[in-house]
Formats: structure tokens, sequence, C-alpha cells
């Protein structure tokens, strides 16, 4: 018998990896803490830049192999001069990415081939109350849809099971809809 360990790469995940990893974590759940952390610094107007470099996981600091650095503005239409996407746009992104990834994970866990995945993610706000004009309102989105597109080696309901297992599992899909508290700590002067 094929331990889970001895299976091969598939869709591009060292699945060894995945399955090892899975199993260290078994053993030593403390290891299984992680800190995420980006900074920002504004530019101008909305316009600001985002870095993403440490980050603290497995028992210990780490870094990315180079930082990442975005920038966000809003559009023209709201006052911006479109030097990146709108944050709301990037939490859409940050949807679709995690949702997408975790399937992948999954997919190679479960030993199926993908051989196509699209998603598609909309976001309806209403500025009403972003913009104070409303208490109805609320300032973020109102619903998010994802609309996925997947094919591989096996039939449409082990496919479907796979985005579903991939929204149960997923991160930002549990920060958007659960209620992650926020602290805000601000030094002035």
């Amino acid at each position: 018998m094929t331990s889970t360990t001895e299976r091969p790469p598939l869709n591009g995940v060292d699945t060894p990896t995945l399955f090892a990893t899975l199993d260290a974590v078994r053993e030593q759940t403390e290891i299984a803490k992680f800190q995420f952390r980006a900074t920002n610094r504004w530019v101008s107007g909305t316009h600001n830049r985002s870095t993403i470099h440490s980050f603290y996981g497995a028992g210990q600091e780490l870094e990315h192999s180079s930082p990442t650095v975005f920038d966000a503005d809003h559009p023209p239409v709201l006052t911006g001069n479109d030097n990146g996407p709108a944050p709301v746009e990037y939490l859409l992104g940050a949807l679709a990415a995690c949702l997408t990834s975790g399937l992948a994970n999954i997919a190679a866990a479960r030993g199926i081939e993908l051989t196509e995945v699209e998603s598609s993610v909309t976001g309806d706000i209403n500025l009403l109350g972003i913009f104070g004009m409303s208490d109805e309102v609320r300032n973020g989105y109102e619903q998010i849809q994802v609309d996925f597109r997947i094919k591989g080696n096996a039939p449409e309901e082990k496919l479907r099971e796979l985005v579903e297992q991939s929204r149960n599992r997923s991160a930002v899909y549990d920060v958007i809809t659960g209620s992650v508290p926020v602290k805000l700590n601000i030094t002035a002067g």
C-alpha cells in the first residue's frame, strides 16, 4: 500500500511536502500558529503603498524570498488617481486566490488532476454607507459572488466537492464571512 507521503507531485502541488507538513502539525500543533504581516505607507490623496515581507510561522521568524510591494488607490470617479486597485478590489482577488490555492491542494491530496480552474469574483457595494449618508447601508460589500469553472479528471460531482471543501477551509472566506476582531493601535503627534 502506498502511503500518502509517497504520492508524486500533482497540479504543481508538492504533495509529499503537503502530507509531511500535515503530519508535522499533527505531531506538534504549536507550529500551526502563524502571523502574517503587511506594512503600509500613505503616498498622496487616496494612493498608498503596502509591503509584505516578513511573517512568523512554524515556530520561527521567516521572510518571503523577496518583498512584495503593491499600490492601492481609488479610481478618479472616487477622488483617486488610479495608481492601483481600490482596497476592496484586493479583497476580491485575495478571496479568489485563497479559494484557488486551497482547491489545488485539496485536488492534489485526493489524487485529482486539474486541467483548468478559473474564477470570477464580483462584489456589490453601496457608497451611501462609506460616505456616511445612511446608517442602514453597510460600509463594505453587500454581497460577493464567486463563479468557478473547473475541469479535471474527476466526475462533475467530485470537482464541485473540491470547491466546497476549499470554501470550508479558506482563511480569506472565513475572515470575510466571520467576525474577526480588529484592534487599532494609534500613535499620533
